[in-house]
């Protein structure tokens, strides 16, 4: 048996590195030597609070980790798209168990793209379920185009600073909810009107809003939110749907909202690949660790962290 090494989540909700069994690409599958992985809210939540998608096998160690990005090893029958020695970048299987807190991961070859010459891999494994759902938030579900006012709270975010530069790229004008501190960091990203949420209510500067991405979710953000659209505007709120506001006041005000979870979308990667190629995407790296120090990531995000991604490395 071939082994690796990949970080499992204990029984007291800590993370430790263990060798396991290598996996084997199955038909339309690839076998990625991972060489970065990034962290998401998902990650702790689950971590902490157990298999909230019920999707994990109890009797197998439980590998969190979503965010892949490296060099294919070895392509599985049936593969047209790539060839060992590509590098590309994903998230497969999500919401399923991906393995990505590991050194070799499969996936369907239709839930990764290639990774732009330009972008190194701790970019692009900082990257793919950040930036789609930023992409499938704005783009798919909001349908954000030209001349569009957006609102995008926490805007300084894994998922929001990238939501605001595509957003941006799609001429939209975007106001964007985030501590001061950041505000200088957003602004060269593109945001048009940064909002301090810690000391000016949103709903009283950004007003007849044809968008709102609310990344909060709590302390009652979706609610007032509708009071930020315009009749006929539209809310996507992405913690959780039960933190969706009343019908009713949707009703009244006139404007539709509903609640997304994201989805392997290599279309949508091959789309953001060429953003990145030509600069008009950019992702802002908070941290990086090595593999075995991802419980340090995990608490650096539990707490807010600083602005952008976090990242673990792997050899």
């Amino acid at each position: 048996m071939t082994t690796m090494t990949a970080i499992v989540t204990n029984p007291d909700r800590s993370l430790s590195p263990v060798q396991v069994e290598r996996p084997t690409p199955g038909p339309t599958e690839v076998l990625i030597k991972n060489a970065a992985a990034g962290i998401n809210p998902v990650d702790w939540k689950i971590r902490a609070n157990g298999d909230i998608f019920r999707m994990f096998d109890p009797n197998a160690p439980m590998i969190l980790g979503w965010d892949v990005a490296g060099e294919i090893v070895e392509a599985g029958a049936g593969v047209t798209r790539f060839a060992a020695g590509d590098r590309v970048f994903g998230m497969p299987r999500f919401p399923r168990p991906a393995g990505g807190y590991a050194e070799y991961v499969v996936a369907g070859s239709r839930e990764v793209a290639r990774i732009p010459d330009n972008v190194a891999d701790i970019e692009a494994g900082a990257l793919p379920l950040a930036v789609l759902t930023a992409w499938q938030s704005i783009v798919d579900t909001l349908k954000v185009c030209a001349g569009d006012r957006v609102l995008i709270h926490a805007a300084s975010g894994g998922v929001g600073h990238l939501a605001v530069q595509i957003a941006k790229a799609r001429g939209a004008e975007v106001w964007g909810t985030a501590s001061a501190e950041n505000h200088a960091a957003l602004r060269d990203l593109g945001l048009d009107h940064p909002i301090d949420y810690k000391t000016e209510r949103f709903e009283d500067i950004a007003t007849d809003m044809d968008a709102v991405l609310d990344l909060v979710g709590t302390s009652d953000y979706p609610t007032r939110s509708v009071q930020s659209l315009k009749p006929g505007g539209k809310l996507v709120v992405v913690p959780s749907p039960e933190e969706m506001p009343p019908q009713e006041a949707l009703d009244k005000a006139d404007v539709t909202a509903t609640w997304i979870l994201v989805e392997p979308d290599y279309a949508a990667l091959e789309c953001i690949a060429r953003m990145l190629q030509d600069g008009t995407l950019r992702v802002a790296i908070a941290d990086t660790r090595p593999l075995s120090q991802i419980g340090e990531l995990h608490a650096i995000g539990e707490t807010g962290g600083p602005m952008g991604k976090l990242v673990a490395t792997i050899n």
